[in-house]
């Protein structure tokens, strides 16, 4: 003889007040961690930009904001997730640097300011040699 057994149903009603909150942890959790790797892409492009337009401010030609926003440009094309309209402003200086980059979506938005000095690392060493002289 088959024993009788009786289920109750507050386990599937609890499940389906449960399962939702914890569908959208998980979806904050993938969103949140799109959104670093994209920060970090940004930052370290426009991190790059400064570091490359610092070296060529003191070169013969100089630096071009046109030209190293086309640098920025190639180096977050396609990489992005959440932000692929990055876009950054750049500014030029005898001293510095500057890019500014930032990017928004959908009421989410990021921005990164990263410097480089504008160093002249001959005359630095000219000047060390004449010291020891």
């Amino acid at each position: 003889m088959l024993k009788e057994r009786r289920l109750n149903g507050s386990m599937t009603v609890e499940m389906s007040f449960i399962m939702p909150v914890i569908l959208l942890l998980v979806m904050q959790c993938i969103t949140a961690a799109f959104y670093f790797h994209d920060k970090n892409i940004i930052s370290g492009a426009a991190y790059e930009t400064a570091v490359v337009g610092s070296t060529k401010a003191h070169e013969e030609g100089g630096a071009e904001e046109g030209e190293l926003q086309e640098l920025f440009q190639e180096r977050v094309a396609g990489k992005c997730i959440l932000f692929p309209g990055a876009d950054a402003g750049i500014s030029l200086s005898e001293t510095a640097v500057v890019v500014t980059a930032s990017a928004s979506v959908r009421g989410m938005g990021l921005s990164v300011i990263k410097k480089a000095r504008v160093t002249e690392p001959e005359k630095y060493i000219r000047d060390m040699r004449r010291i020891g002289r």
